[in-house]
């Protein structure tokens, strides 16, 4: 049985006691993220752990190790549970304390994580995925990787009931991200992509996304697009640590492009790939 992680040790979770009053199970006071695992090698964990740190300080979390500390934990975590392809999860909550909305004077945080063996989603890299368009009711600060995502399970769930893979979220006609992604289309050659600001989560495949389009010399925007100009792109992409350079071959019933994955995502998987083989412990 794997081992969880528990404020730094390793236990099993037959052991983890978590308070009832904990403000992440009250208010979802507390951030996450996840990290994939390729062949026993953690991938942009840098990146992800210095995002934890970001959205910890955003909601004025102080996580109490270094990033170096916390950095050699989750190498541990990988390396004790044996994962060789898979991913970790941790999330920091603000801790225990009576309920009330304000900050509460004595609380410590508290760390979870745990691993979990994940192949990689090769058939729909494949084949490309279907998504549909649902208005985007979350919070105005979708920078922070926050545990409060009601507004994404909502889309997620109603995408999963009429067998969409995923959402595509929109406020009123500009495209922001997915439910768990970043979204993208692609014209004439160019991508094109929702800026970085406060109404999505930069993600870190996003960031080497469009490293690897500066790599191929493919031009990329970074302006908000319309729901009409997304049904119009040749080709459209998502993607998350989960998903890598997943293709959309179709938004609702409408088909993108050819209704199959497009030669300028191909390169960017092929791309992707060569990252993952160098397999470098970041």
């Amino acid at each position: 049985m794997d081992l969880i992680l528990h404020n730094g040790e390793f236990i099993r979770e037959e052991d983890l006691v978590i308070s009832r009053e904990d403000r992440g199970y009250q208010f979802g006071d507390g951030i996450y993220e996840v990290i994939r695992v390729y062949d026993g090698n953690l991938f942009t964990a840098k990146e992800h752990i210095d995002r934890f740190y970001d959205s910890a300080d955003k909601i004025k979390i102080v996580i109490p190790y270094t990033k170096d500390v916390f950095h050699k934990m989750i190498y541990d975590f990988v390396e004790v549970n044996n994962i060789e392809t898979g991913q970790v999860y941790v999330q920091i909550t603000r801790g225990a304390a009576e309920r009330q909305h304000q900050f509460p004077t004595q609380a410590t945080p508290v760390i979870i994580g745990n691993t979990k063996s994940v192949e990689r989603p090769i058939a729909s890299l494949n084949s490309g995925v279907t998504a549909k368009f649902i208005e985007d009711i979350r919070w105005l600060r979708c920078d922070i990787k926050s545990l409060n995502l009601l507004g994404n399970v909502l889309a997620k769930q109603e995408a999963y009931e009429e067998g969409f893979f995923e959402a595509i979220l929109h406020r009123g006609e500009t495209v922001t991200e997915g439910c768990s992604s970043n979204m993208y289309g692609i014209k004439n050659g160019t991508l094109y992509t929702h800026p970085a600001n406060n109404l999505i989560l930069n993600g870190i495949t996003r960031r080497v996304i469009l490293e690897l389009c500066e790599e191929l010399e493919i031009p990329v925007e970074e302006r908000p697009f319309t729901k009409t100009e997304a049904l119009e792109m040749d080709e459209f992409i998502m993607s998350s640590t989960t998903t890598e350079v997943m293709p959309v071959v179709a938004i609702g019933d409408h088909k993108i492009g050819q209704g199959v994955p497009g030669e300028l995502t191909r390169k960017l998987q092929t791309a992707f790939e060569a990252r993952i083989q160098v397999g470098v412990k970041s």
